[in-house]
Order: C-alpha cells, then sequence, then structure tokens
C-alpha cells in the first residue's frame, strides 16, 4: 500500500496524468494519477489517507519547488492535470460525505479583470491541500462573492487580479464583503498587488505565491 500511494505521490509532483500521457518522460508508458488513485480506491485506501499521503504530499512538494523557483507555470499545469484526474475519483465521496475537507476556498477573479491563470494555480493548489475549492471564474462582481458566502458561512474568500486598473475593483468588493460580514476573511493576490495594498483595503491576507495560500488556510483550519 506504501508503495501505491508513493507512486501516486510521484504522479501528483512530475505531472504524470495517466498512463496514455508522454510526460513526464521517464514514467512514460506507467500508471499515472488517474489509474493509480481508481486502484488506491479499489484495494480499500480510505479516501482521507489517499488525499493526505500522497495527494497532498505532492502537491506540498510542487508548492515549494515553485515557491523556491525550481519549477515554472507549465510544471505546475501539468500537476494541476494530474490532480484533477486523482480528483475525478475522490469527488464523489466528499460529496457524498463519506469523506472530509478541512474547509471551504471560494475563489475568483475581480470584475473587470479577465486573467485566470494564477486563480488557476491557487486553485489547484488549495484542493489538492484537502479543501473544497468553489471557482466563479472570472470579471465575478461583488455581488456574486456575497451569494456564495451566504451559502458558506464558515469558509475563507479569495480574490485575483492581475491588471493594476482592476484593483480599485478588488478594493471595492473587499469593502462590501465586509460591510454585510465583519469577521469574514478575505485574502488576495496577483501581480500588481502587495502586502501593503492589503492592508489598505482591509483585507486579511496577501498571498504573493500558491503555497503561501495554503499556509494561510491550514492556519486557521488548525
Amino acid at each position: 500500500m506504501d508503495k501505491l500511494l508513493d507512486q501516486l505521490t510521484r504522479c501528483i509532483e512530475f505531472g504524470k496524468i495517466n498512463k496514455n500521457s508522454p510526460f513526464p518522460p521517464d514514467m512514460r508508458g506507467l500508471d499515472g494519477a488517474d489509474e493509480l488513485t481508481k486502484k488506491a480506491l479499489e484495494e480499500g485506501l480510505q479516501p482521507e489517507q489517499i488525499l493526505s499521503e500522497a495527494l497532498i504530499v505532492g502537491m506540498q512538494r510542487v508548492g515549494a519547488k515553485f515557491t523556491e523557483n525550481k519549477i515554472f507555470v507549465p510544471q505546475m499545469l501539468m500537476s494541476a492535470k494530474a490532480m484533477t484526474a486523482a480528483m475525478v475519483h475522490m469527488k464523489p465521496f466528499f460529496e457524498s460525505g463519506s469523506a472530509k475537507r478541512k474547509g471551504t476556498f471560494i475563489i475568483g477573479t475581480v470584475e473587470g479583470d479577465l486573467h485566470d491563470i494564477g486563480k488557476n494555480l491557487v486553485s489547484m493548489m488549495i484542493e489538492g491541500n484537502g479543501y473544497e475549492v468553489i471557482d466563479l471564474g472570472v470579471d465575478v462582481k461583488p455581488e456574486r462573492f456575497l451569494e456564495e458566502i451566504e451559502k458558506y458561512p464558515k469558509c475563507v474568500v479569495g480574490l485575483s487580479a492581475l491588471l493594476t486598473t482592476t484593483m480599485i475593483n478588488m478594493k471595492e468588493t473587499v469593502t462590501l464583503i465586509k460591510e454585510k460580514y465583519p469577521q469574514q476573511k478575505v485574502c488576495i493576490g496577483g501581480a500588481p498587488v502587495s502586502d501593503r495594498f492589503c492592508k489598505e483595503i482591509n483585507a486579511d491576507f496577501y498571498s504573493p505565491n500558491p503555497q503561501d495560500a495554503v499556509t494561510y488556510l491550514d492556519s486557521l483550519a488548525s
């Protein structure tokens, strides 16, 4: 069983999606995250064990490498695809309630901004670390965030922006959220924003990279 989990961890870390995937070259022809997750469940491993001892471990390695500039966006995206392949088999257990998540994270790119690569990387890292992610997409109006917060009162909200021109929309979104839900935790990220801007708009946390966002959520969940 440990060998199977180690193999699955490596698939996530290096972006091996399935047996037919040619990437990475040294794993060509081997089972990928798709087949190994299915096999692990069939052999009786619990979803929580697969998540905590394989998928999360793999994503933590990916996050650490990305933070240290040892890998870059293309490699992160391959790991994201491998994680997605694994989660296809895992999600039915979470949706049925037979397996538990750490918490709920609602994320979206703010109104007026159509960029999603950074948002998608954060979503992938957070889901891979055991959270339910509600991805609202791009160009998200403040009212949409409010609607989702009402559905998931214990959630954490993540706002993304890539354009300096949409930073004002990020500020307005935080203001509206805090007016209606003063205790709501809101974290922000994106190329033009900073920790200083985070404090200026009364957000709770600024994440310069996906791994820091995971660390922040874990600190709240502990």
